[in-house]
């Protein structure tokens, strides 16, 4: 086992003492604590987006629509450990007359890791940050977390994890900086599972320590995604030119710094909206990125996409991508477009370009489309816009040859609802775990282990476990 690592070992120490203490809350007392940290945020929005909007560069309106969506989810969480349901309580009794065998008192449920890691996410400085989903998740799962602090917003990170430290019990939540300590803090033995929102390159290299370790444990990372897009004849014929606009809405929102846009729109061939797609992104606002690193490897990636022989232009902002002085770091926005023949001989193109840029890609026939989405990776999203009646069919088709976590009928893949029941998550590369989400209700799963208990005297069961049931959660019973 490697020696714990001095930049995050007072972090996971605290993390270790904490555990304990925070798996033995009850259901109600873990509720009252997410509800507190709702608190504490409506409490301070004003002076928390007042620092996110220096060191991120959102705008306010943006910034305290996040701040209510981390609420929303807190309060969220809060109520489902309070209802308890998702400890997934079991007991079979025994049974001397069952078959093949007599069967032995067997009781069943899911419990916490103990400590675990997240790591913040540039895009997302209150949602997928200090108290965003992962860390709601894990302490409504009594699992005490370590924050691996973002880069471009450390100072919001540690005034965030401060105020948050004064509702908590001691040592639930820490932060550590730098990137030695992210990747200590992966293989630090304390550390029982990892939470990631960021690059696929960044999260690969920290998937592979995880599984490294002398104890691998599971690291849960969302990392790039293309969210492919199909429109099909029907509703091109339909409604093509409300959907060109809503599609470069979708695709400059937050400046394409979004893990759900569009990075790939499909149309059938000759479709006809060329000029009023370049209307469009000409005309679309310009706004600094988050920093100058994800600026920078936009255009080049952009850039790199646009030089490709098989690839044109549609059109850009009023000036290119590649300015230098006050707009070095306010990219325009940009698209490219492609034939569908040309994309399946050219499977480098199909890779995320993080920013308000997109590909569209040109099919001349349902097989010739279907053929196309079967190279396109995992994504957390893929979206179909067709007409009611005719094109359900040909939807279900795409929907099974792409793989996604999230299947999108007649919307955008922009904006994911806090709901028990999303689904934030996909096969490679938009996830290192398909099995999992970081938004939804079930992200707590992420976080626990089952355990049964076989023939275990009442007292020596956990409250949840005891025919008793003292916490009163749902119990399913086999008699």
């Amino acid at each position: 086992m490697p020696s714990p690592s001095p930049l995050v070992s007072p972090a996971t120490d605290a993390a270790r003492d904490a555990a304990p203490v925070l798996a033995a809350l009850t259901p109600s007392e873990r509720g009252t604590l997410l509800r507190d940290l709702s608190d504490v945020l409506r409490e301070h929005t004003s002076q928390l987006v007042t620092l996110a909007q220096e060191e991120t560069h959102l705008d306010e309106t943006r910034l305290r629509g996040e701040v209510l969506r981390t609420r929303v989810q807190l309060d969220m969480f809060a109520e489902i450990a309070e209802e308890g349901a998702y400890l997934d309580v079991m007991i079979d009794r025994a049974d001397a007359e069952a078959l093949p065998a007599p069967r032995p008192d067997v009781r069943r449920m899911l419990a916490p890791l103990g400590p675990v890691a997240v790591f913040t996410a540039s895009n997302f400085p209150f949602a997928f940050s200090v108290l965003g989903g992962d860390t709601a998740s894990a302490i409504a799962a009594g699992c005490p977390v370590v924050i691996k602090a973002h880069e471009g917003h450390p100072r919001l990170t540690d005034l965030t994890a401060a105020l948050a430290a004064e509702t908590l019990p001691t040592g639930t939540l820490s932060v550590v900086h730098g990137r030695d300590a992210g990747r200590a803090l992966v293989t630090d033995p304390v550390v029982q599972a990892v939470g990631f929102t960021g690059s696929t390159a960044g999260g690969r290299a920290l998937f592979d320590l995880a599984a490294r370790r002398p104890d691998p444990i599971p690291f849960y990372g969302e990392l790039g995604s293309l969210n492919p897009v199909v429109i099909t004849p029907g509703a091109l014929a339909a409604r093509g030119a409300d959907l060109a606009g809503e599609y470069i809405g979708s695709v400059t929102r937050s400046q394409g710094q979004l893990c759900t846009k569009p990075g790939l729109l499909f149309l059938p061939e000759g479709h006809g909206l060329d000029d009023i797609l370049h209307q469009a992104i000409a005309t679309a606002p310009r706004a600094p990125m988050l920093g100058p690193w994800i600026a920078d490897a936009y255009s080049a990636t952009l850039n790199d996409l646009a030089a490709h022989p098989v690839v044109r232009r549609i059109g850009a902002g009023p000036t290119g991508s590649n300015d230098t002085g006050q707009h070095a770091h306010h990219p325009s926005a940009a698209l490219l477009t492609v034939t569908a023949d040309a994309l399946c001989n050219h499977p480098e193109l199909l890779r995320e370009c993080f920013g308000p840029a997109s590909i569209v890609v040109t099919y001349n026939s349902t097989e010739n489309l279907l053929a196309t989405l079967r190279k396109v990776p995992g994504s957390l999203t893929a979206t179909v816009h067709g007409q009611e009646d005719t094109d359900e069919e040909l939807a279900r088709h795409i929907w099974s040859t792409l793989r996604a976590g999230r299947l999108i009928w007649n919307d955008w893949p922009t904006g994911v609802a806090v709901t028990r029941a999303m689904h934030h998550g996909g096969p490679w590369p938009a996830t290192t775990s398909p099995l999992h989400t970081s938004v939804g209700g079930t992200a707590l799963a992420r976080w626990l282990r089952p355990i049964a208990y076989q023939n275990m005297p009442e007292a020596l069961l956990p409250h949840a476990l005891q025919t008793s049931n003292p916490w009163g959660v749902p119990q399913r019973t086999a008699s």
